[in-house]
């Protein structure tokens, strides 16, 4: 066996632990365990993860077991998230800049993560509150917008 073999060999198996890592925060997340899904997404949050850091976002959001409720965190991480192309991080981010959740109250910083995100319910509905301007400044937002890490958006 060559040494190029055993690197790949263990490449692969460093990928299916930090794959069940995931999926074991993702089902304590889903069964509102946060102390263990904070326990094993935090760690892959930190390595640009972002489905991770959409569950942090999350947690952070609402609070819970051993997670206090911390919207400015939760901006933090959904940010994370959402600049990777995260949809769901991005439709959140939205959120919580129209509704000036942990950041300032932001109209046309929210326009434009609910049109990257493709929620034109949200968009169109936070856009009767918007002047022209605002619209469009959120408009060339989105459109000049580039994720930072393509490879790894969560679908």
């Amino acid at each position: 066996m060559t040494l190029r073999t055993i690197l790949l060999c263990l490449l692969s198996c460093m990928q299916a632990f930090a794959f069940a890592d995931l999926n074991a925060g993702l089902r304590a997340l889903d069964k509102g365990d946060y102390d263990t899904a904070l326990k094993e997404l935090l760690p892959l949050a930190r390595q640009g993860n972002p489905e991770a850091q959409f569950g942090l976002g999350f947690m952070y959001r609402h609070g819970g077991q051993g997670v206090p409720k911390n919207n400015k965190e939760a901006v933090k991480w959904y940010r994370l998230a959402a600049d990777q192309g995260d949809f769901g991080a991005q439709n959140n981010l939205g959120h919580m800049y129209e509704h000036g959740l942990g950041v300032p109250q932001d109209y046309i910083q929210a326009h434009m993560w609910y049109n990257l995100a493709g929620y034109a319910g949200f968009r169109d509905r936070l856009a009767e509150k918007m002047s022209p301007m605002q619209i469009a400044e959120a408009q060339r937002l989105a459109r000049e917008w580039k994720p930072t890490n393509p490879g790894k958006k969560r679908n």
